[in-house]
């Protein structure tokens, strides 16, 4: 063979290899993106129960924050971890979320590029990174008791046009799949917390009365308002406006808690409220003042609930919730509340109750409310602030 033909064939050997590999290659590429398509993402994770911690971070576009939430099983309860510790009954609300992420599955790859990221809403919001404003998804993070990881996840934006899917990757991994699943645990407070903070059922409120003063803590003064008396016989209201007032507190949630000191949920506990330096800080901090004579007064007033059984409720409006900020104080936000219980046996004679069980009901809602300044939406703070 003659140098002229082994050079051509050489020539069209290079050219066959080349042929070949632009053609296997972007199959064995693509083989290798949706190798795993099926498969569980934590194959281990099978016991909803074995979950004892619940980790969830959203993010907020609107402030550019992200907004983490811990829910954890501690000292033979739970607790809202991320919330001062704020105890809950989470009833089957984990064990749905934890049933949700059991079996979640890498149903489809869409892409295998971080720098998609952003279009799936799989960004991690907790990526100090990152920093793109928008595109970043929910973090959600299941634990064992001893804080071993179950499951982790990023959920991101809805797939379209495929109810109940939604955009999915693990942390640490940049390949992003659309998966079935309906999991979307919130990361609001007020979402695992019990609905009925107060516990006043509206067919057993008997009378309303509102206190329409305001106080200037740091000045220590008051400005006194107008006071109203609202009350409900036969089934009717009197005013016709007080119905929306007693919806309100029969349907109250709240947003957020504060611990009160120790000494101050004891006292408050046994009903022997003791005036103190301490405690009069404690509550000018939250916008109530103590009176020399023991009385507290707060911010924006103060109304009575007298329900059907003999106990009354004196529910205090104090100031703006700290986390909401100085802007929102200007436009009004969320409110401090300081609740506090009574019975009287007369009051319950009045309204026709002699079984005497709302002595026991009272120092049950005391001991509830002891511990805690409650934080309620602005929305229900001005639902309950009647003008006549």
């Amino acid at each position: 063979m003659s140098e002229t033909l082994k050079t051509a064939a050489f020539l069209l050997g290079a050219i066959a290899l080349v042929v070949a590999a632009s053609v296997t290659q972007p199959e064995q590429r693509a083989a290798s993106i949706f190798n795993d398509e099926g498969q569980p993402f934590y194959p281990e994770f099978r016991d909803p129960q074995a979950v004892k911690a619940i980790e969830v971070v959203d993010y907020d576009e609107s402030t550019a924050t992200a907004r983490p939430l811990k829910v954890e099983f501690r000292k033979s309860r739970w607790v809202v971890a991320s919330n001062h510790d704020y105890p809950i009954d989470v009833g089957d609300r984990l064990a749905k979320t934890a049933a949700a992420l059991i079996d979640v599955r890498k149903d489809r790859v869409v892409s295998n590029l971080s720098q998609d990221h952003g279009k799936y809403g799989v960004i991690d919001p907790l990526d100090p990174k990152v920093t793109d404003l928008q595109g970043r998804g929910k973090r959600v993070t299941l634990r064992d008791a001893q804080k071993g990881v179950l499951a982790d996840f990023i959920l991101g934006k809805p797939v379209e046009g495929k109810a109940g899917w939604r955009y999915l990757r693990t942390p640490g991994d940049k390949r992003v799949y659309a998966v079935k699943t309906e999991a979307d645990p919130s990361a609001r407070f007020a979402d695992w917390v019990n609905a009925g903070l107060l516990r006043i059922p509206t067919a057993n409120i008997r009378k309303i009365t509102v206190a329409g003063y305001s106080v200037n803590p740091s000045a220590g003064t008051i400005e006194q308002g107008e006071n109203l008396v609202f009350t409900h016989e036969n089934a009717d209201w009197k005013p016709e406006s007080a119905r929306s007032v007693a919806a309100t507190l029969d349907n109250l949630k709240i947003v957020d808690a504060r611990p009160k000191p120790a000494e101050m949920a004891r006292d408050l506990r046994d009903g022997q409220f003791q005036a103190s330096m301490t405690t009069a800080l404690t509550l000018r901090q939250f916008g109530f003042l103590l009176t020399q004579s023991g009385r507290i007064l707060a911010t924006d007033g103060e109304m009575a609930v007298e329900m059907a059984n003999g106990v009354a409720y004196q529910i205090r409006f104090g100031d703006v919730a700290s986390s909401s900020g100085d802007a929102a104080k200007a436009s009004g936000a969320d409110r401090y509340l300081f609740v506090t219980t009574t019975w009287d046996a007369a009051r319950a004679t009045k309204y026709g109750d002699t079984s005497g069980a709302g002595e026991k009901a009272a120092r049950d809602l005391n001991a509830r409310f002891a511990e805690w300044f409650y934080v309620i939406t602005n929305a229900d703070f001005q639902k309950l602030k009647l003008k006549r």
